[in-house]
């Protein structure tokens, strides 16, 4: 789902020049995860596209990237992962916490469908790039809010799943209101030391919780 992107609208180059290196990058994450639907999501999001321009040449590297405002666009394994661990099925409404540049997003939306995805970002500079470089590439549905991410985003609950892309001390309560029974949420969980944890929201609004062991995000704002 290519929009303009390398046109004199947009910087940066042909998003074909990247075809190898974003192939390779599906190889190396291949085996981390089960839905063959995850790599054809990442496959056909452009990832050199939602990150710096002097950083392109390593968009396709397994590693988190900087963004600006003390930001970083995850590994492509922890992106793939999380997908996979969400389980997301055509037509969910999904909640993100912490666009930074959109990428996540992008790859949300190939498997839900962009009408579904609705993204917040606390720096309102990162969210209007995320804005602007989703609309560039083909995703001008999904939404993009500014905002405190603790607080969710209420108008377009409930959610099938919301997911967090920063460490948070725990699932936030509005989010958690936010998401309907049987609905699933998944996070990194702590500060210094941090664990990827799914939870499944039961009928009572407690979560039944699954850890996926240790990770390393920026800490959620706000």
């Amino acid at each position: 789902m290519f929009g303009n992107f390398g046109s004199s609208s947009g910087p940066g180059p042909d998003p074909d020049d990247f075809e190898a290196a974003r192939e390779q990058m599906i190889r190396t994450v291949a085996p981390r995860v089960d839905d063959d639907r995850v790599l054809e999501a990442m496959e056909s999001v452009p990832r050199h596209a939602f990150v710096p321009s002097n950083r392109r040449d390593s968009a396709y590297e397994d590693r988190p990237l900087p963004i600006g405002d003390g930001q970083t666009i995850s590994a492509p394994h922890m992106v793939a992962i999380m997908a996979d661990e969400l389980d997301l099925e055509d037509d969910e409404d999904v909640l993100e916490i912490g666009t930074g540049r959109g990428y996540h997003a992008a790859v949300t939306a190939e498997i839900v469908g962009e009408e579904n995805v609705y993204t917040v970002e606390y720096g309102e500079e990162l969210a209007e790039r995320a804005r602007e470089r989703l609309a560039d590439v083909g995703y001008e549905g999904i939404a993009v809010r500014t905002g405190d991410g603790r607080e969710g985003w209420a108008e377009h609950a409930p959610y099938d799943a919301a997911y967090f892309t920063c460490a948070a001390p725990d699932f936030p309560d509005s989010v958690v209101e936010q998401v309907r029974s049987g609905g699933r949420l998944l996070a990194p969980i702590g500060s210094r030391t941090q664990t990827l944890v799914e939870a499944t929201k039961r009928d009572d609004g407690r979560l039944e919780r699954t850890d996926h062991g240790g990770v390393r995000f920026v800490e959620l704002r706000g």
